[in-house]
């Protein structure tokens, strides 16, 4: 763990008063707006608004961004794609203190009264930082329950899931963050707007005859979405099926010999710009499926039945939905919907 100046400690240690009377020399909103919330078996209690939050994943950020509180946000980090359409502009306010993950003093440099992140790992051991270093210097945590509700995050690798993730789970992450910052109403008003989209996107589509099969990243020793994270969302949203539904592990690595042995219809492909694995671009990943000799004999290689997806879509986030929208007008276009 990253030592903490003794200067920074020294203010942090002073968290009440820090929590209540805001950072920066920004009057802290008035008192009596707590919020206490249950977030994957902690307890969360905000005593005001936030007015200095640190977002650690871009899926979180791009809620709060969405709820229109650029200027809430000290900083943010983890990126694995450009910010979502029509956020450029409040995300250009905002400080981007790493790419990846920051250190704990980092993120501790922007005396922050609200840490949020997408991700249990982000805030666990090998991570960030701990829930409970965070709780020890008086900052609240949030966690996005789309990465613990039904799933078992100590499997290894990226955890697995007893039960299918719904798309209500992140519209209740929508809700917890606008109730925290004390904007419930935007947070009705993206949900509806969401719920809208999902309803146009899959207006008469039929896809049962279809199948699918998710690459997030990897040309090596590939991660292929498994039956219920949120490509389960997407799969069931238009009714198709993954080839890979048979395992409940979020992301295993499966060889190419299975996968070419499962010959999906249609490949959904991340489109990632970060740099950490092999094969990170739709481009990348798209050479080597039609150069490769096992692959390149897929039926949906020989006939380029490719639906390109932001690392973010493929994530249980708001862009989840976007991945519903996209999918949806790929299998149209390559016509194997009734």
């Amino acid at each position: 763990m990253p030592l903490i100046r003794p200067v920074r400690a020294a203010v942090l240690l002073t968290a009440g008063s820090l929590l209540l009377t805001g950072c920066g020399g920004t009057a802290a909103p008035a008192a009596g707006a707590t919020a206490t919330l249950a977030n994957c078996g902690h307890e969360v209690r905000v005593p005001a608004p936030p007015r200095r939050a640190v977002s650690l994943n871009q899926g979180t950020t791009e809620i709060l961004l969405s709820l229109g509180l650029a200027d809430r946000l000290a900083g943010t980090a983890t990126w694995t794609d450009p910010v979502m359409k029509g956020l450029e502009k409040a995300n250009a306010k905002v400080p981007r203190i790493a790419d990846d993950n920051p250190s704990f003093e980092r993120v501790l440099d922007e005396e922050p009264d609200f840490v949020a992140a997408s991700f249990v790992s982000t805030l666990g051991k090998g991570g960030v930082a701990t829930r409970e270093q965070f709780d020890k210097l008086g900052v609240p945590t949030y966690v996005s329950p789309s990465d613990c509700a039904g799933k078992d995050n100590s499997t290894g690798g990226d955890g697995s899931r007893a039960e299918a993730l719904g798309i209500d789970t992140v519209y209740g992450e929508v809700r917890d963050l606008a109730t925290v910052f004390g904007v419930e109403q935007r947070g009705e008003e993206l949900v509806a707007s969401l719920r809208q989209r999902m309803r146009k996107a899959t207006a008469g589509l039929d896809a049962s005859d279809v199948t699918l099969l998710y690459w997030f990243a990897n040309s090596e020793s590939p991660y292929m979405a498994g039956c219920c994270g949120a490509p389960g969302i997407i799969t069931r949203a238009v009714g198709a099926r993954n080839v890979f539904d048979d395992t409940h592990d979020e992301w295993p690595q499966i060889n190419w010999e299975t996968v070419a042995d499962r010959d999906p219809d249609v490949l959904v492909i991340g489109d990632l710009t970060r740099r950490s694995q092999t094969a990170e671009s739709a481009a990348k990943k798209i050479a080597f499926l039609e150069s490769n000799r096992v692959t390149r004999t897929m039926d949906a290689v020989r006939h380029k039945r490719y639906v390109l997806l932001s690392g973010q879509a493929m994530n249980p986030t708001i862009r989840t939905v976007e991945g519903v929208e996209e999918v949806a007008a790929g299998l149209r276009e390559f016509g194997l919907v009734k």
